[in-house]
């Protein structure tokens, strides 16, 4: 079986650096024998969650797209900014979209079982490293496992210089055991 693994970033920044990361590191789990799935959140923008807004229109159009993007995959890859030594706005709120109940579908099917490898970059210099204790929390929380190693790149402008690759090469080299990581525990958990 080949694992599906959805990638995208908790940013929506025209020329996201983490968008740019979770590109490269998909292009490494292509390598390491997963099917990737890039997409970019602000194709799929959501509104702010309001449970009168849902009571009164239902769920977003957007949403069930996305719900369906989620379904069918078996992993995640994802890379997130830093905000406030924690998750983006727009990551969240799209995680408390997609976990919203939908008829015809078990509670937290889009989360539920699914293994999930989490990244950061940024300008600075622990790269995004204190967000990513807040991502790891709130995807254990809704039944998704993120394996154990994570990937901060500090210094992200000159990180991400290259079109293909992060530098330092160790850095680098942590992207290719996290892709490697992420489509065995995949393949190991969906058989």
């Amino acid at each position: 079986m080949t694992p599906r693994i959805l990638a995208f970033s908790g940013s929506i920044r025209r020329d996201s650096l983490n968008q740019k990361l979770v590109e490269i590191a998909s292009n490494e789990v292509r390598k390491a024998g997963g099917e990737v799935t890039v997409i970019h959140l602000k194709d799929y923008q959501l509104p702010i969650f309001n449970q009168d807004l849902e009571d009164e229109e239902g769920l977003p159009t957007n949403l069930t797209t996305l719900k369906d993007l989620f379904r069918s995959h078996q992993g995640f890859l994802i890379a997130s900014p830093e905000y406030n030594s924690s998750v983006t706005s727009v990551l969240k709120n799209t995680i408390d979209w997609v976990t919203r109940p939908q008829e015809g579908f078990a509670p937290l099917d889009c989360f539920d079982g699914k293994i999930a490898a989490i990244m950061a970059t940024s300008p600075g210099a622990r790269g995004g490293l204190v967000g990513l204790s807040a991502i790891r929390s709130i995807l254990t929380h809704i039944k998704t496992t993120v394996i154990p190693l994570q990937v901060a790149v500090p210094t992200a402008y000159e990180a991400l210089a290259g079109d293909d690759r992060v530098e330092p090469q160790r850095i680098h080299d942590m992207i290719c055991q996290q892709a490697s990581q992420l489509v065995d525990a995949t393949r190991r958990m969906h058989i």
